[in-house]
């Protein structure tokens, strides 16, 4: 009898991934980076590499450096909020208290999704990490200024939603939560 489709197809990918993967090690790439982008999906070996490529370029520049710590602490504060119980969904709003560090946000993250769409349907991943450095200056001034865990509910829930907005616009790039550097 054959086994499921599914399964083989699941253990052949996580193979050439794991050959990949050492085959991009002996070539100075940083094995987390690819599991992040293989975290996606993709099997494309080709499109990975280049992923990969763009990915390691871009967390070596202060920018990425510091957007990967910015999507730590927002995953970090998502992941909490989490435990007591399910997280807000739907977009981000500006609201008429919101501080200008959260409108300014807000506005990075919408600004980000057409070119980030459009940088990865035509594989330009250099374009999609250039558009997420964009939001870094946005979401450290967030970070700083800005109380996600505010006394008043929508406030709250609308800081928690941007946070899941910035983590999910980064996830189409790459799964950042596997980066270990």
């Amino acid at each position: 009898s054959f086994r499921p489709y599914d399964a083989v197809v699941a253990e052949v990918m996580a193979f050439f991934g794991d050959r990949l993967a050492v085959w991009l090690k002996d070539r100075g790439r940083r094995h987390d980076l690819v599991s992040a982008v293989f975290a996606l999906g993709d099997d494309d070996l080709v499109r990975v590499v280049a992923r990969v490529a763009a990915l390691e370029a871009f967390l070596k520049t202060d920018d990425g450096v510091n957007l990967l710590a910015g999507y730590r602490r927002a995953v970090n504060i998502l992941k909490a909020e989490e435990k007591k119980g399910p997280l807000p969904v739907g977009q981000a709003i500006r609201m008429a208290a919101s501080p200008t560090q959260e409108i300014e946000l807000i506005a990075a993250v919408e600004a980000l999704q057409s070119g980030l769409d459009a940088a990865l349907v035509a594989e330009d991943f250099g374009a999609a990490m250039s558009g997420l450095a964009r939001l870094r200056g946005p979401v450290d001034a967030f970070f700083d200024k800005v109380l996600v865990n505010s006394d008043v509910s929508e406030e709250r829930a609308n800081r928690l939603r941007l946070l899941a907005q910035v983590r999910d616009a980064m996830g189409q790039v790459a799964d950042f939560a596997q980066v270990t550097g």
